[in-house]
């Protein structure tokens, strides 16, 4: 349960001299300090703790004369999640951590981080220059021809990534319910593949070689209709492009994609003779980014993010996926709670040859929620998100794109299956 005090900021800190003259805010370094010691002072001023900043989102300019609300949570691993707002909107988020501490290893006791770094820290195969080849010939020869050499490229890594193919093989056994034949791994490495390859051709504004069909695309035009922003939940599940090339093909349509600069960085390069077919990219982790996916909500436009990975000690949820439990971002759904807006699932699922089928489902509507009970809203949503991945990997089993150990804390079974 979440602690509160409260902080002010008075018109005589001296932080505020210069910055700025005539218009002056507080430095988010300022802010940190001091809702470190307002908490320190609640809890008896034990003062000789050292903090690192895990995570800090600053999503509004703190002013003289304000007064603060601080809400913080002591976490298992002694860092400290803290929420700090001013007449009821958020100004700043995080996580500090310990001086000297590391985040806390599956299995130790308390909260485990069970999908966080492990994604971060794998290096993805293949070549920049072998990437370069496949696009020209791509683009040269045509899809057809393309994906003959995709199926080599497939078969080269199912015989030689054996921890990528232990892992699907961990996921295939929760989503088919029965243990996978090598056929079902190759299967899902080769509709990997496929999306990979596509992305040349929808970067490419080539439409017309798929064919897409849309769940509830009737919900989804009179989203555009009223005008009014929301939040397009997906995951590495299927095609993430897809949601981006719906966007543009439905006229008054406006999604950004909210990712971290590098993914940013590999989808630009396809588009870098096309600018005008570059998707639109919000990058994660800069200090403006809320404040640009706020823009653009409050613009009538949609935000699409991806909402399976955790990272570091970033705010979490462990919820049960598959039969077995497992922890997923909660950052993703409490900013759409703080900008109050729809959220909504979508994924693009691989159904073979040149077909898409896009799901769109509605989650949660935070425009009107209350402040009161905000939180369960929050956690009833992410399980809501949640059941929504599993019904697709379900009915989609080859559509899961997460190459590592997504239970990494599952128990002995799971680390057995995967030796």
């Amino acid at each position: 349960m979440p602690l509160l005090t409260t902080l002010r900021i008075d018109s005589t800190h001296p932080a505020l001299a210069g910055h700025f003259p005539g218009a002056p805010v507080l430095p988010g370094v300022v802010l940190l300090d001091e809702t470190v010691r307002a908490v320190e002072q609640v809890q008896g001023g034990a003062a000789a703790q050292q903090w690192t900043v895990g995570t800090a989102k600053f999503l509004k300019p703190v002013q003289p004369g304000e007064t603060l609300t601080i809400e913080y949570e002591p976490l298992p691993n002694g860092s400290m999640r803290f929420t700090v707002s001013s007449g009821g909107r958020t100004v700043a988020s995080g996580v500090l951590r310990p001086s000297g501490t590391r985040t806390m290893a599956a299995g130790a006791a308390g909260e485990t981080r069970t999908s966080d770094a492990h994604w971060v820290r794998a290096r993805e195969r293949g070549s920049a220059t072998l990437f370069s080849i496949m696009v020209f010939l791509s683009l040269t020869f045509g899809r057809r021809t393309a994906r003959v050499l995709l199926g080599g490229i497939a078969v080269y890594f199912f015989l030689f990534a054996p921890r990528e193919r232990a892992c699907a093989r961990l996921y295939l056994r929760r989503a088919l319910g029965r243990e996978p034949a090598a056929s079902d791994v190759f299967r899902q490495i080769f509709a990997f593949a496929s999306t990979l390859l596509d992305r040349v051709y929808l970067a490419k504004d080539r439409y017309q070689l798929f064919d897409i069909t849309v769940e509830n695309e009737a919900l989804l035009r009179s989203m555009v209709t009223r005008g009014s922003g929301a939040f397009l939940l997906g995951a590495h599940l299927g095609s993430f492009e897809i949601i981006s090339a719906i966007g543009r093909r439905q006229p008054g349509l406006r999604v950004a994609m909210a990712m971290y600069a590098d993914m940013a960085t590999k989808m630009n390069t396809l588009t870098v003779d096309n600018p005008a077919a570059a998707p639109e990219i919000i990058a994660l982790g800069q200090l403006d980014a809320m404040l640009r996916i706020r823009d653009c909500l409050e613009a009538g436009g949609f935000v699409g993010m991806l909402a399976d990975r955790t990272i570091g000690e970033a705010p979490a949820q462990r919820v049960s996926f598959l039969g077995t439990p497992a922890l997923f971002p909660s950052g993703p759904m409490r900013a759409a709670a703080a900008l109050r807006c729809p959220v909504f699932f979508m994924a693009g699922l691989y159904r073979g040859g040149n077909r898409y089928h896009v799901v769109l489902r509605e989650i949660a509507d935070f425009s009107s929620a209350p402040r009161a009970g905000r939180e369960a809203q929050v956690q009833e949503a992410i399980r809501r998100y949640v059941a929504l991945l599993e019904e697709c990997c379900r009915h989609d089993p080859y559509n899961w794109f997460n190459f590592y150990d997504f239970w990494q804390d599952a128990g002995p079974h799971a680390a057995g299956a995967a030796r």
